[in-house]
């Protein structure tokens, strides 16, 4: 009986599982998405950068802005049920970055986003732009380094196995 109780359990629990996946997207722009709450994924993603001992500098309310603005402007269409993105830096990471060629400070903060559609509020989507490989070897190894940063920091905030 106990057996029968547990695989009902676990029956009942599977949907419950969301299974994150990438996203075909444009050569500048990885995008997952993930069927889920917008504030949970958002503060997955926050574990996950903050538990690497990064600190998030400054949180952009998208959606919130071009809501607000799109009145003045006329425009009716609303862009997204919610939209925000999290500017951070690495010290380590951004040091090398900068090392390798001083015009890397473009590439500083790193910016992860998250949004839904109106249509869809429960399938969040996470991005990130990629580094562009650029310059020097050493300049190449270091956005690498940043690329993966990123990837890690969403992979792990969405349960992807790396």
């Amino acid at each position: 009986m106990k057996r029968y109780v547990a695989a009902l359990a676990v029956l009942l629990w599977l949907p419950a599982i969301s299974v994150a996946q990438k996203l075909s997207a444009p050569g500048h722009l990885a995008l997952y998405a993930v069927q889920g709450d917008f504030d949970t994924v958002k503060e997955d993603i926050v574990l996950a950068i903050t538990n690497r001992g990064l600190v998030i500098d400054h949180t952009s309310h998208i959606g919130d802005m071009l809501a607000r603005t799109g009145k003045d402007l006329g425009a009716t269409k609303k862009v997204y049920g919610k939209a925000e993105s999290l500017q951070f830096c690495s010290a380590t990471v951004s040091r090398r970055t900068m090392e390798a060629d001083p015009a890397n400070i473009v590439f500083c903060p790193y910016i992860i986003v998250l949004y839904t559609l109106p249509d869809d509020p429960r399938k969040v989507y996470v991005g990130y732009r990629h580094p562009q490989p650029v310059g020097s070897e050493a300049s190449k190894a270091s956005l690498k380094a940043v690329e993966e940063l990123l990837d890690e920091i969403v992979k792990e905030a969405l349960n992807i196995a790396k």
